[in-house]
């Protein structure tokens, strides 16, 4: 019987959505701006990396190709094979806005049909109705923030003020999130995870996709550090999903990174939940090698978004590209025959892009393994032809609206 192993490379886009002027996203292009940079010397960081863009792996499976598809440019300074030994296309969101739940619910088979709710004012962001039910249910002294803000930036602005008076530090972005960050041993994590389990209710019948709990630790004098206890509280997904299909066939199911608190922890199955790229993907690794036939192993790697994407880092982003790149390879040596194993992103986050949000892109999708014929899948109509595909690979049927490859 075949295995399945998704991974998502969170906010890994490849340029050229069609209604990226929607969102304000016309020309962004998070891989096209990356090497680009790179290959200009934009991308270099003492310590850290320099020169082109070096990502030889995913250039051999067909990256360079799938960018090329999707914006018509190659990547600059990336190798382009003349024949790559994985499928290679590139995907385009259906769902509505930019976010983590619908484009990895989107991936799973299930796109968004409708409209998220938004806090568009930069200040005062929250109804009032609204930031009196979340001090009333919070049994608070107050919240501080009430902005769009930066993650990072909101707690060195805020984290004395937080720890002083009690309140918590509450934010949002052009997503479709709020935010509530706090000090794990002066305010609580229990009480901060609790805290938002309440605003989830309160924020529901806003169409909220995430209520976001961001503890951080430390001191004015040391510095303030957001830590790896980060929850997300979504909204569960309005259909099925492929995680829900193989449930009900009783098959077996690993996630690892926030894939619990994506899909509200529906048929999630067994959660690894490590902090950083590196122990997330050797997590999954581990997953691969006693997950049974017929299994499915659904990975996410935040750290491209949260940590070099929404901070505009150019050199962090391409470090971490490379990175994934030099242990892809001890992936490849896991897959027995019969497996099938894909590498897509939800949405973009160009670095070089205005802002520190989300940008509207096409994904690239790669697909490989022991058996996998090699070649172009072309442009994918709906990131859910990937739930399609690794439905009829498994042998649950196609999952979703969308077309298996």
């Amino acid at each position: 019987m075949t295995r399945a192993i998704l991974i998502v490379l969170d906010s890994v886009g490849c340029g050229g959505a069609e209604d990226a002027a929607r969102y304000g996203d016309t020309g962004a292009d998070t891989l096209g701006h990356i090497a680009q940079a790179c290959a200009e010397g934009r991308g270099d960081r003492e310590g850290l990396r320099s020169g082109p863009l070096a990502i030889p792996n995913l250039a051999r499976l067909g990256l360079s190709h799938a960018c090329q598809a999707s914006t018509g440019k190659p990547l600059a300074g990336v190798a382009r094979p003349e024949a790559p030994q994985g499928q290679y296309g590139y995907g385009v969101e259906v769902s509505q806005g930019k976010d983590t739940p619908s484009g990895h619910w989107e991936i799973a088979g299930c796109p968004v049909p409708f409209e998220w709710g938004y806090f568009t004012a930069l200040e005062n962001s929250f109804p009032p109705d609204l930031v009196a039910a979340i001090i009333r249910e919070g049994v608070l002294p107050g919240i501080l923030g009430n902005k769009h803000a930066s993650g990072t930036a909101i707690i060195d602005e805020l984290a004395e003020e937080h720890i002083s008076t009690g309140k918590p530090i509450c934010y949002t972005s052009v997503d479709s999130v709020l935010q509530i960050a706090a000090h794990e041993e002066h305010f609580g994590l229990e009480r901060l995870y609790e805290l938002c389990r309440k605003v989830r209710i309160l924020v529901d019948p806003l169409r909220i996709g995430r209520v976001i709990a961001r503890p951080f630790i430390g001191t004015a004098e040391s510095g303030f550090t957001r830590t790896g206890n980060r929850k997300d509280f979504s909204i569960p997904p309005p259909d099925e999903t492929i995680l829900d299909r193989l449930a009900q066939q009783s098959r077996a199911i690993v996630t690892v990174g926030k894939i619990g608190d994506i899909f509200a922890h529906r048929n999630t199955a067994l959660e690894i939940k490590p902090f950083g790229n590196a122990a997330m993907f050797s997590a999954a690794l581990e997953a691969v090698e006693t997950l049974p036939d017929g299994g499915f192993c659904f990975v996410n790697l935040v750290d491209f978004d949260t940590e070099y994407g929404h901070r505009r880092d150019i050199p962090g982003y391409a470090a971490a590209l490379e990175a994934f790149d030099r242990d892809l390879p001890r992936l490849e040596a896991r897959l027995r025959p019969g497996d099938l194993a894909v590498i897509t992103a939800d949405h973009g986050n160009d670095p070089s892009w205005p802002g520190t949000d989300h940008t509207r892109e096409h994904v690239p999708v790669l697909a490989f393994g022991a058996g996998v014929a090699a070649g172009p899948i072309g442009r994918r109509e709906s990131f859910a032809d990937i739930a399609a595909t690794l439905g009829t690979w498994l042998g649950i049927g196609t999952v979703g609206p969308g077309r298996s490859w």
